[in-house]
């Protein structure tokens, strides 16, 4: 239960030939509080709950646990959750032996895309595609919790 992710900025939109899947996610938070949030998420036809826990120090691990609901039970979380829904489309990209997932987000955070991949351990070897930029791991205003409350066109 316990996810060891990594996250870089995105520099060009190289990676949309390059997607495995391109996904729509729609996600809100029924709670942000800084030791924990719960996400609802909407991703295709499936519906998602999602516990986080706080992040490490350097950013890399936090406890997660999540489970499947329906989409019809995660639209009617939605409506309770604290304002700020997120909306992006999720792009999957294998990069040798790794899945990248590309967020390109719409709404109050259009002009941001963000790529992920989580690791089976902290110092694990990856191969860092063309266009992937900056890593911002760690770095709190990227996490989608705080782009709900701080959306990315008020930075």
């Amino acid at each position: 239960m316990i996810e060891i992710e990594r996250k870089f900025l995105v520099i060009s939109d190289a990676y949309k030939s390059e997607a495995l899947s391109k996904t729509r996610l729609i996600q809100g938070f029924l709670n942000t509080h800084k030791e924990r949030t719960v996400r609802v998420r909407i991703k295709g036809d499936l519906g998602f709950l999602t516990v986080k826990g706080v992040s490490s120090k350097d950013g890399l691990t936090r406890f997660e646990w999540e489970t499947q609901i329906t989409a019809k039970d995660a639209e009617k979380l939605l409506n309770l959750c604290e304002p700020g829904i997120i909306d992006k489309i999720r792009y999957e990209v294998k990069v040798k032996n790794h899945i990248f997932e590309i967020d390109e987000f719409f709404g109050d955070n259009e002009g941001l895309v963000v790529a992920e991949i989580e690791l089976s351990e902290k110092n694990e070897i990856f191969e860092k595609p063309d266009w992937l930029g900056e890593e911002v791991t760690g770095n709190l205003k990227y996490y989608n919790s705080q782009l709900s409350k701080k959306p990315f066109k008020s930075w």
